[in-house]
């Protein structure tokens, strides 16, 4: 463990070499193969002080290499500009951060680097935002995040002073007082988000650089989910008794979020309510407290995270054309880049959970897990599929189909968004090749 560690250390020197643009993006890949390479069990291997690598996590930290490589790919304007540096040193911390998220096993640690994964992303939306009001939406995901992480540190204290330890592996509390839990996991559903506390997730999306959007969609959404599985296993009869409160929002509200998306007239804006519908399907597989759930939920997180990156990357190439994100204005895209519209329609398909994506195998996995919570969820489940399909099948016809405002127009994709785009989609279909593993 502390190798990889030391390797992302010793490559900030990098960064002031001529070409470091593309020595960087090839560092990262060597690096997320050398994680593919690492033995794993479903208990921690790796270990190494407070950091290890266990089943969860193992995903997860690919998946953050993968998404912040593809960030590099798809700042050409950044590139041009002379805070080109700036721009890969914060992606190198982050990426820092999210390894040490994921690969801590102790919890005060995981809080410490949670709440530090918001300085990066707040300096890449006051950095490389588009509008003024990109500091609005940097103040909201701010306090949102420290007002319901503050409960959450409390907590820590209480554990510490009562256990004298913070490890994982540890059953913390019997206890059934709902504010202990409520205390818990308010970080992680702010962080999911759950509906109800989903208000900064479009602000933040809307006003963020495409890599901003990529890593917020692509990663730290998951960190909600990933610290929401880490509690679960600590204080089981909690989540047991008062699970159904967190079930009933999400599925009422990823229902209510999958009607929202038909009035937005943003791009970006609707591909971020996306997210928090399927988020809400998360936290579902979550509450079922079954292996079906728990292994749907967390596919999901890693297919979500691939194909919303990369609806996002398709947004920004439209914008770049454009320079709008309406959708009055991104449409009859079939006539001015047919040649990406193969892209948006297999994209729009996997991102409504169609085969042969790893989204289809995972909600299948969590609306079984759902049914076995709670039987009367196949009425919600319909609803939610529907809509699912609707607004994904309405963000493809609108900006497909209809009259180009300029006729006499025409461009094509280059070679790098071409690329960008099919490393999106080629994991959506190779991880159903190991999906035995998750049946051992």
């Amino acid at each position: 463990m502390m190798v990889i560690l030391l390797y992302m250390v010793f490559v900030i020197p990098m960064i002031f070499i001529n070409s470091f643009w593309f020595v960087f993006q090839f560092s990262m890949l060597l690096l997320m193969m050398m994680f593919i390479n690492i033995n794993m069990n479903f208990f921690y291997s790796s270990i190494y002080y407070l950091f290890g690598l266990d089943f969860l996590s193992y995903g997860l930290v690919i998946l953050s290499f993968l998404i912040i490589c593809l960030m590099v790919i798809s700042s050409n304007y950044i590139y041009e500009s002379k805070y080109n540096y700036y721009f890969i040193f914060l992606n190198l911390v982050l990426g820092l951060i999210l390894v040490l998220i994921f690969c801590s096993l102790n919890l005060l640690v995981m809080y410490l680097f949670f709440e530090a994964s918001l300085i990066p992303i707040l300096v890449l939306i006051f950095g490389w935002g588009y509008q003024p009001e990109r500091l609005i939406s940097g103040l909201y995901l701010l306090f949102y995040t420290l007002f319901a992480s503050l409960p959450l540190l409390l907590i820590l204290i209480f554990f510490y002073i009562n256990y004298n330890t913070l490890t994982f592996n540890m059953l913390f509390s019997n206890s059934l007082s709902f504010i202990l839990h409520f205390c818990m996991v308010c970080a992680f559903l702010v962080k999911l988000p759950m509906f109800m506390v989903h208000f900064w997730l479009p602000k933040a999306h809307v006003q963020a650089p495409v890599s901003g959007s990529m890593i917020l969609a692509g990663v730290l959404l998951k960190i909600g989910g990933y610290g929401i599985i880490r509690l679960m296993f600590m204080n089981e009869l909690s989540f047991y008794y008062y699970g159904y409160i967190w079930y009933s929002f999400s599925i009422y509200g990823s229902i209510l979020v999958s009607f929202i998306c038909f009035i937005q007239g943003d791009v970006k804006c609707l591909i971020a309510y996306s997210s928090i519908a399927h988020m809400g399907l998360c936290m579902m597989g979550f509450i079922s407290m079954c292996k079906l759930g728990l292994m749907g939920s967390y596919l999901m997180m890693i297919g979500h995270g691939l194909c919303s990156s990369a609806l996002f990357c398709l947004s920004n190439i439209s914008y770049e054309r454009f320079l709008s994100r309406s959708f009055f204005i991104n449409k009859g895209l079939l006539c001015f880049m047919p040649s990406m519209s193969l892209m948006w329609f297999l994209l729009c398909c996997f991102n409504m959970s169609s085969p042969p994506s790893v989204n289809f195998i995972s909600e299948i996995m969590i609306m079984m897990s759902m049914i076995m919570y709670w039987k009367y969820s196949f009425v919600f489940l319909i609803f939610l599929s529907f809509m699912s399909a609707c607004f994904s099948f309405f963000l493809f016809s609108y900006t497909q189909h209809g009259s180009f405002h300029s006729f006499y127009c025409y461009s094509l994709g280059n070679i790098k968004e071409y690329l960008m785009i099919v490393i999106h989609i080629i994991p959506l279909f190779l991880i159903l090749l190991v999906m035995d593993c998750f049946f051992f």
